[in-house]
């Protein structure tokens, strides 16, 4: 934790000297939601290389830059490509760009990912507006010294996706006319894709979908104080009788198949927050 106000300061001092624009809301787009930088009016682009004290993203289908922009007249800054656990990479380093964002003044955190179904609801290519999480199996990124300029010691967790930012979500995909479910979402490390005992556990629990991301990024932050919305695309079905083997590229497909979808609802919803 040493020093990391001033890596922090360093990385959005850099920013400014690329980027004059002020960001309000934070985008993180997960596998396969590339294409709703196609929505905005890019005003500046910074690859994740070019960044002090950033990590580099190494999954397939994600790009690695931060993207500056409007959608409407809301300025907004969208992490093309994230960072996982899995990577090899810290839950330090997982959660530095969302610290960085909050630091360039954004408010509101906006959030997708792709997620293996758990509840037997969901089809492949469902859309699923998380109300909440379960932490369990993942490494909680604020352990350790508290960073108080950040955060408090103990922050609470008890409304960690806004009820507020839901409603409107769910408003604007019935205007949209599309169907979107809601759910929580258990968060693992990964790389391996659950065992059937694990989906049994995940579904034991509460969880209705599973995935790799976002967890880390969303304790974060709450943590700095922000208003967070996430959603997922269910591109995978892990409670189901028959045999079944999941692969990325699966996972990928089913991902581009709904993007249109969830590219319209993040953008009408980043417009009237």
């Amino acid at each position: 934790m040493e020093n990391l106000l001033q890596q922090l300061n360093e990385t959005t001092a850099f920013i400014k000297t690329k980027c004059s624009l002020q960001p309000l809301i934070g985008i993180v787009l997960g596998s396969g939601l590339g294409n709703f930088v196609n929505e905005m009016t890019v005003e500046c682009e910074i690859d994740y290389s070019e960044l002090p004290h950033f990590p580099v993203s190494t999954v397939k289908g994600h790009s690695g830059k931060l993207i500056f922009g409007k959608i409407d007249a809301k300025n907004v800054v969208v992490m093309a490509g994230r960072f996982h656990y899995y990577e090899g990479c810290t839950p330090q380093q997982i959660i530095y760009p969302i610290r960085v964002m909050k630091m360039l003044g954004v408010q509101t955190l906006l959030i997708s990912n792709a997620a293996g179904g758990v509840s037997t609801n969901f089809k492949v290519g469902d859309m699923m507006i998380i109300t909440d999480h379960i932490s369990l199996f993942t490494i909680n990124p604020l352990l350790g010294k508290n960073e108080d300029a950040l955060g408090t010691r103990f922050p609470d967790m008890s409304e960690p996706y806004s009820k507020a930012i839901i409603s409107k979500a769910k408003s604007i995909a019935k205007d949209l006319g599309y169907e979107v479910k809601e759910g929580v979402y258990c968060g693992v490390t990964g790389p391996t894709f659950e065992t059937r005992a694990e989906y049994r556990l995940i579904k034991a629990i509460g969880g209705d979908a599973v995935g790799m991301s976002t967890v880390q990024e969303v304790i974060a932050a709450v943590h700095t104080g922000m208003k967070v919305f996430a959603m997922s695309i269910i591109t995978d079905l892990g409670i189901r009788e028959e045999d079944n083997v999941i692969t990325h590229e699966e996972v990928l497909a089913a991902a581009n198949e709904a993007e249109p979808k969830m590219t319209a609802i993040f953008k009408e919803l980043a417009s009237v927050l």
